[in-house]
């Protein structure tokens, strides 16, 4: 499996979760401000993730109007791969839990395992679902 970061991003602050395998959490969920000293540290756990996995981390957000604008222009600069999604798809994925926790690093978590439970291929030329 490729590896994911789950991006929970809200007004001016993000939470990030990865993932390196199906399921199993990769370290503690990451928060960041949208500044650029705070998108520069999110950059560098996006680069340890990269190390221990081998690859580059396809990021995952929901669309959030403009809220995540800053956060999608960085990663473009850097050429990292996201995927920004529907939030009808994360709120029916999020109904499948059993456990109902509403916080930014359950979201980030929800996320970023949304990904995983789809079986998404993922790669720089696109998404295909398998």
């Amino acid at each position: 499996m490729n590896p994911v970061i789950g991006l929970d991003v809200s007004k001016g602050e993000s939470h990030a979760q990865a993932f390196l395998d199906r399921g199993v959490p990769h370290g503690k969920t990451f928060k960041f401000n949208h500044d650029l000293e705070e998108l520069s540290s999110f950059l560098h756990y996006v680069r340890a993730v990269e190390s221990v996995a081998g690859m580059s981390p396809c990021i995952v957000m929901e669309a959030t109007g403009h809220y995540h604008s800053p956060v999608v222009q960085f990663l473009d600069e850097y050429q990292y791969l996201y995927i920004v999604i529907h939030p009808l798809i994360s709120y029916e994925a999020k109904k499948t839990n059993l456990r109902r926790v509403k916080t930014d690093a359950a979201d980030a978590h929800q996320l970023g395992h949304c990904i995983i439970k789809k079986s998404l291929n993922l790669s720089k030329n696109g998404v295909s679902i398998s």
